[in-house]
């Protein structure tokens, strides 16, 4: 049996195929092999919404995140502003007014216009 790819949203492992397209039960996302293949050649960073991110774009967060060590949660609709581009799971490293220096998944943030 072949090893399915990971939800490219939520990592999660329990994808399956269907006709062409791998889904993820857990978040409701498709999609297709090619698409994996060009976002992991090219090292792209994509946020929420599919776009591009680069270093120093702003960007705004789309789901209200814990944050460990804090009583606090990041709340949704902060803005965060020059974002910073690292290698890792968390792949936004940025400073936040009020918690200070922060990572970020690009999956719970979208490009600000």
């Amino acid at each position: 049996m072949s090893k399915l790819p990971n939800c490219p949203v939520c990592n999660s492992e329990y994808t399956y195929e269907d006709r062409g397209l791998f889904i993820c039960p857990e978040c409701g996302h498709e999609w297709t092999n090619a698409e994996e293949t060009n976002a992991d050649e090219n090292n792209e960073v994509r946020d929420a919404n599919g776009n591009t991110l680069q270093d120093g774009d702003s960007v705004t967060i789309i789901k209200d995140l814990k944050v460990k060590g804090s009583s606090n949660p990041l709340k949704i609709g902060t803005k965060v502003k020059n974002i910073r581009l690292v290698e890792g799971d968390h792949n936004i490293d940025c400073k936040i007014d009020g918690f200070g220096a922060m990572k970020l998944k690009s999956e719970f943030v979208k490009k600000n216009s």
